[in-house]
């Protein structure tokens, strides 16, 4: 950490060239004595990735960023402030501090939060930031902080773990026992005096692995922003009842959120398949994340295309957590057909079908975007089909 960034006009010069290209500011003659091209060069790059993910930082004066690869592996900050609302208490420890988003937002409500990082130039670079940021109510430690949790022997409220996805040789991993530091049952069982551990995981982690792996899963959240999964937090609890709750949440749009006991879809079976009627349906990213995809035909007045499509559809419109469409035409899959659609542009998506969109718009010569869009996908009769639809233009008819 070069605490000279901090100087009053290396911060102006940064904050005045926000849109200057960083590779002429490389080239330039040495701007100032005890600041480099290049880290000041990395300063902008990074603040102006954390734009939009990091407001209150990008807003705020004096804030030192890290590289690129700590501002990838942070939370945002809308779903830090949503992982601060769901465990409530005194005291909790965040033990993989990283840039410390999650630490700020959960300071905000608790009494008391320690952040701890190993690195120790992370380390710095935060409790320089939380100065400015006027975070008073963290303590900050520089050391090993699983380690640190493994020696508490008093109560404490939540242990929040967010294991960095990158391994030794730097590649990105997914697995809770690929990361570090390694999460699994035993280190869990070493950890005895927390009420709650949080632990942050892959948009792409395996749901059902990590409940076996875990054993004590209370809840899992599956964390979206704009149909997008982000995050997927495992909330452990030793006395629960293995009636796991998940939680499907979309952040921009808290009325889009589902939630189900894992209970109500182990060993259920879809069979109440359907042609295509007038409204065609597509869950948002959460929901098929979760699985619950004949739950769906429970909660909401629709049946499913096909076991494997994940589509749904209905002669009514409803009201449904995800993509709505209104049905114009549904035709067998050939490239006749396809032809005779007679559309140059539409947005396409495939959906337990053999092609891919690639290879669909390199055979058919269809533009991306436009009004039209177009499933590709199998039928209640397991036959390929293409369903031509568009947005609905009346918002609901229930």
């Amino acid at each position: 950490m070069n605490k000279n960034i901090f100087d009053k006009n290396v911060q102006d010069y940064i904050s005045k060239n926000l849109s200057t290209d960083v590779f002429e500011i490389i080239l330039k003659k040495q701007l100032f004595p005890k600041v480099t091209n290049k880290e000041i060069a990395q300063q902008i790059s990074v603040k102006v990735k954390s734009k939009k993910k990091l407001p209150t930082y990008f807003n705020t004066p004096n804030i030192y960023f890290p590289n690129k690869v700590n501002i990838e592996q942070t939370s945002s900050e809308k779903t830090a402030e949503f992982k601060s609302k769901i465990v409530t208490g005194y005291t909790m420890i965040d033990a993989t501090g990283g840039f410390g988003v999650d630490s700020m937002y959960f300071s905000k409500e608790f009494k008391k939060t320690i952040y701890i990082e190993e690195n120790k130039q992370l380390f710095e670079i935060v409790k320089a930031n939380s100065k400015e940021l006027g975070l008073i109510n963290i303590e900050h430690l520089n050391e090993d902080g699983i380690e640190y949790a493994k020696k508490i022997d008093t109560g404490i409220d939540l242990l929040y773990i967010d294991p960095s996805r990158r391994n030794k040789e730097n590649k990105k991993v997914h697995f809770l026992s690929d990361c570090i530091p390694l999460i699994n049952y035993d280190l869990i069982e070493s950890l005895q005096n927390f009420k709650t551990i949080l632990i942050k995981c892959s948009p792409i982690i395996d749901l059902k692995k990590t409940i076996n792996d875990l054993r004590v899963v209370s809840e899992i959240y599956i964390v979206g922003i704009n149909n997008e999964v982000k995050e997927v937090l495992f909330s452990l609890n030793k006395k629960c009842n293995n009636n796991i709750k998940i939680k499907c949440i979309e952040l921009t749009n808290r009325e889009l959120d589902f939630d189900f006991c894992i209970d109500e879809i182990d060993n259920k079976q879809n069979n109440d398949n359907s042609e295509v009627l007038k409204y065609l349906y597509e869950p948002n990213s959460m929901i098929l994340k979760s699985g619950a995809f004949s739950l769906i035909c429970d909660r909401y007045d629709v049946k499913k295309l096909n076991t494997n499509s994940h589509l749904y559809t209905s002669k009514k419109l409803i009201d449904f957590p995800g993509r709505v469409f209104e049905v114009n035409s549904v035709v067998n899959y050939s490239k006749r057909n396809l032809k005779d659609l007679n559309i140059y542009k539409a947005n396409i998506t495939t959906r337990n079908f053999p092609i891919d969109v690639k290879d669909i718009r390199k055979k058919s010569k269809i533009l991306d975007g436009g009004e039209d869009y177009l499933f590709f996908t199998k039928n209640h009769l397991d036959e390929q089909i293409i369903i031509k639809t568009k947005k609905p233009t009346k918002k609901s008819e229930v």
